[in-house]
């Protein structure tokens, strides 16, 4: 069996964030603050699959969306 590479978890992020009801520049301000330097752009770069996300990011995002952290790893194939 072969594993597909470079599978994204960015449209999961997106979605969570979205029925977090959080804007990409709130939730860059909330990390900033939890002292993780992440900008707007950073945000938007990890959604669209450009950008590796880092764990202590997808920890706190899970904090912040009010998820579980697996959610992000959930329905891959049908988030591409």
């Amino acid at each position: 069996m072969k594993l597909k590479q470079d599978i994204s978890i960015g449209p999961n992020l997106k979605k969570y964030r979205e029925l977090a009801g959080l804007t990409q520049e709130a939730v860059a301000a909330r990390l900033q603050v939890q002292g993780i330097d992440i900008l707007r752009e950073i945000i938007s770069q990890m959604e669209r699959g450009k950008c590796n996300v880092r764990i202590s990011a997808l920890l706190a995002m899970s904090e912040l969306y009010g998820v579980p952290i697996q959610s992000f790893f959930t329905n891959l194939d049908q988030a591409q």
